[in-house]
């Protein structure tokens, strides 16, 4: 009886060891299958700031520090395998970038990828995860910011100096219909990481709002007694705080934010603007109009670890109902001219808490230049003389509301940052 226990016993515990080995091995390949793998990597180099974006199908862990002599940004990513598609990095370093000069990436150890960036200039870097949103899945993100920050008011006063140097004739001294130099910053919508609405031929809203916004500057700049500050003249994100900001540094006397517009339904048709509302939105549409555009952070990547101060001070001030008058104004007028060559969407303007419009002191107006989801209207957005048209309906309606209102002194809050 003993002898026969023993065998049994010896028969339970062989099979509940096969059993745990056949409940292991799968949960081991499980395990691998579930590491993280690098789909794309992106690079937008711009002055402000270069952008390296890594997108993983799950979350990522991850290291970082900054070498010196020379300086170097070393990034170790674990749990993932070095792949063809990271193998790619190395390439999308553009000679001109500002701030990279090379990118080094390779297996440190089994599990781990290294990233080793050299750089150009002495950069405080930023580097933070994204969860997946839209088309876009888990991010890491490292964004490389020069620790002397840009000063867009100093390039403001160099470009206005080199302008002067290379005019010819004193056009400046002629009859001019504004009193003193105003300052119009261009906001084109969206940029690099966030493409803003995609037409059905594959326009992206980020390139359209960027080339229309190019050739309003030019124009802006060409009149007397007028400048104009792009819050970006390239394709690369910028935070919809920062926008503000920007605006607000360089003591701008308007904001103009070029958008193009997109619907579910592709019948959707005509030109708006939008200006900010401090008692909800004018409409249904204008609601979810402000929700998708004050989205963009998210979809762009912006990294709200950061607090600024200066922001917080910009958007602490809800009074702004003088401001929004004038706003009002501004886009009446636009909007009078936008009539003229195309289909308006809707015959006023429309308010909504839109971010991007909340500088307490500068009238702001968003601009939905036509749907890009309406095929005849993105063919019409793409063509060079329509964007031109688009261009010069804008300075129009700008030009009409100085006529109107003409500028003041500068008031003592713009100059607060």
């Amino acid at each position: 009886m003993p002898d026969e226990f023993s065998s049994s016993r010896r028969d339970v515990l062989r099979f509940a060891a096969a059993a745990l080995t056949l409940s292991v091995t799968p949960l081991r390949g499980a395990l691998a299958a579930a590491q993280p793998t690098v789909m794309a990597v992106r690079v937008w180099p711009a002055e402000d700031y270069t952008r390296v974006a890594l997108e993983y199908d799950r979350p990522v862990r991850f290291t970082h520090v900054m070498v010196r002599n020379p300086d170097r940004l070393v990034v170790d990513i674990e749990d993932v395998e070095f792949n063809s598609v990271l193998s790619s990095l190395p390439e999308k370093i553009a000679e001109n970038d500002p701030y990279i000069k090379m990118i080094r990436a390779g297996r440190n150890r089994p599990g781990v990828v290294r990233l080793v960036i050299e750089l150009k200039a002495d950069i405080k870097p930023q580097v933070f995860t994204l969860k997946p949103i839209g088309d876009y899945g888990y991010r890491l993100v490292l964004d490389l910011y020069p620790v002397a920050e840009v000063d867009p008011l100093l390039a403001l006063l160099e470009s206005e100096e080199n302008k002067r140097r290379d005019r010819s004739s004193p056009r400046q001294e002629e009859s001019a219909e504004i009193s003193r130099l105003v300052t119009v910053v261009l906001d084109p919508g969206h940029g690099g990481e966030d493409p803003g609405a995609v037409g059905r031929r594959g326009s992206y809203e980020k390139n359209v709002t960027l080339s229309i916004a190019h050739r309003l500057k030019a124009k802006i700049d060409a009149e007397p007694n007028m400048r104009s500050v792009l819050t970006r003249d390239s394709d690369y994100f910028v935070p919809l705080g920062k926008r503000v900001q920007k605006a607000r540094r360089v003591q701008a006397d308007l904001f103009v934010s070029v958008h193009a517009d997109a619907f579910v339904k592709p019948t959707a048709k005509g030109s708006s603007v939008y200006v900010l509302s401090e008692n909800g939105a004018s409409s249904t549409a204008a609601r979810w109009l402000a929700q998708k555009e004050n989205a963009a952070d998210l979809i762009g990547g912006a990294n709200f670890a950061v607090k600024d101060k200066h922001l917080a001070r910009t958007l602490l001030d809800l009074s702004q109902t003088a401001t929004i008058n004038d706003s009002l104004k501004l886009g009446k007028d636009v909007l009078g001219e936008l009539g003229r060559i195309n289909t308006l969407h809707r015959g006023r303007v429309e308010q909504a808490g839109f971010a991007v419009l909340k500088a307490p002191d500068i009238p702001s107006i968003l601009v939905e230049t036509a749907f890009i989801s309406n095929p005849d209207e993105e063919r019409r957005l793409a063509d060079e003389d329509y964007q031109d048209q688009m261009a010069d309906a804008i300075l129009r309606g700008i030009k009409r509301y100085f006529a109107k209102n003409p500028p003041l002194a500068k008031s003592k809050l713009a100059r607060l940052d």
